[in-house]
């Protein structure tokens, strides 16, 4: 992938968005690939090093670290690690993954979690999931083991994992927001699980929306909303957003990701 994107729609004649004097980078979705995020941060920290200029740069992850790819306990160690870093901040979201995990540690059961790509991620804590029509007090069991094997860390990262991140002209969540709807009354369950009701929305919003969880061939820049979920785990391409006032540019790390793109 190489050359510029342009939006999808003529931008507007207002002002040029900006992230008040900011220096971001947005990341999609993860999915336990966790070569390619290690292989992004580094290309993030090769870029922040030459565009920071004193500025503490601001990461922020989408969400759906895990489940579906090999490696989501150390992807989540890695985000754990970045949040303890000084030198930058860093904004774990929620995902509709997170969620489910959550929901199944909760109310440990054969739907919802282990149905899309939990056992994954029990796999990669080293616990075997159990078959979908398994005994319930097998599920208890797996969920017993997860919660032995989860470094307290981990746990505690995910259950903090903020639903929406607000920078100047931005919002930044994981599925997308419910039209029509301000951010400040925006349900949980629309942030993290919405599809086409908001992705085909052409209405503006109170902000432009940078998101994952709808998987596209390429970054969809559209002038209400920014969508960079690649599909890391199927196309084996992970892709950022990195943000300044006036001025956006993908970062990409994995095969065919070449350079970094003008937008």
């Amino acid at each position: 992938m190489s050359g510029a994107l342009a939006f999808a729609e003529p931008r507007s004649a207002s002002p040029a968005p900006h992230v008040d004097g900011q220096l971001a980078y947005a990341i999609g979705d993860v999915h336990g690939c966790y070569g390619l995020f290690r292989d992004l941060l580094a290309k993030i920290a090769r870029d922040a090093a030459m565009t920071a200029n004193g500025r503490r740069p601001i990461i922020i992850q989408l969400g759906d670290l895990i489940d579906r790819g090999p490696h989501s306990a150390q992807v989540v160690e890695a985000a754990t690690w970045l949040q303890r870093r000084g030198d930058i901040e860093f904004q774990q979201l929620m995902g509709n993954h997170e969620r489910a995990m959550l929901d199944f540690l909760e109310q440990p059961d054969g739907e919802g979690w282990l149905m899309f790509g939990g056992g994954a991620t029990m796999r990669s804590y080293g616990v075997e999931p159990p078959a979908l029509d398994a005994p319930a007090t097998t599920f208890i069991a797996a969920r017993d083991a997860m919660l032995q094997r989860m470094p307290a860390s981990h746990l505690r990262s995910i259950e903090h994992a903020r639903s929406m991140v607000t920078l100047g002209d931005y919002a930044f969540v994981h599925a997308g927001i419910k039209p029509g709807v301000a951010l400040a009354e925006q349900e949980e369950d629309a942030l993290l699980w919405i599809g086409e009701e908001f992705t085909e929305s052409r209405a503006p919003f109170e902000k432009i929306v940078v998101h994952g969880h709808t998987i596209e061939n390429e970054a969809r820049i559209r002038p209400n909303r920014i969508g960079i979920d690649t599909g890391a785990y199927m196309s084996g391409i992970l892709t950022a957003l990195r943000i300044e006032d006036g001025d956006m540019r993908l970062i990409q790390a994995g095969k065919e990701s070449g350079h970094d793109m003008p937008l």
